[in-house]
């Protein structure tokens, strides 16, 4: 069985509607400091419909693949429909996710709300849209970023797949030694000793 469905790798290989939105009238941004994933969502609204989306992504080909459908799945749809949109909604127009990237969906969803939130409360200020800090939840995994196990926290690896983690020294986040720095404080890996 493929790791990815064949509607996972087609938005992976094709992203739809990624770049700049001009003058947006939404921004909505959200990051997961434990897999290094950040999704910046732009919507244009008129007549409370949402117009037109773009979408900028840092992450795994997963993270991409849900920013393109949850672009896709947003334009057209009323501001409340829009804020319908959930994380299993969003696998399941992708033909499914792997479970340790289920974290995808929600990322997408979320990045969608925040925009429509933000272009709502630019509404009720009279205020241009304007992304929000992602808030970063810090602390030790529980589970392993690479297979969704539960993790022992006095060793610095996953006993079931072995994949190494480290935490780092400046903030306490638990994250994969593949970022080269912490997705919660931007501290560089190596700049002091860095364990589990």
């Amino acid at each position: 069985m493929a790791l990815y469905s064949d509607k996972v790798m087609d938005h992976f290989m094709n992203p739809r509607n990624i770049g700049d939105l001009e003058s947006p009238d939404g921004i909505g941004e959200v990051g997961n400091p434990l897999c290094g994933d950040m999704m910046t969502f732009m919507i244009k609204v008129k007549d409370g419909r949402i117009e037109d989306v773009k979408f900028k992504t840092f992450g795994c080909g997963a993270a991409i693949a849900v920013s393109s459908m949850v672009s896709e799945m947003a334009i057209g749809k009323t501001l409340g429909e829009a804020m319908k949109i959930t994380n299993d909604m969003v696998a399941a127009e992708l033909g499914g996710l792997p479970k340790n990237k289920m974290h995808c969906s929600n990322l997408g969803a979320d990045a969608l709300r925040k925009a429509v939130e933000n272009y709502l409360e630019g509404l009720k200020t009279g205020e241009k849209a304007r992304p929000k800090a992602a808030a970063a939840k810090k602390g030790k995994l529980k589970h392993c970023p690479y297979c969704d196990a539960p993790l022992d926290s006095t060793l610095p690896f996953c006993l079931k797949c072995k994949g190494e983690l480290i935490q780092c020294p400046g903030c306490g986040t638990t994250y994969s030694p593949n970022l080269d720095i912490c997705p919660s404080c931007g501290e560089k890996k190596g700049s002091k000793e860095t364990t589990k």
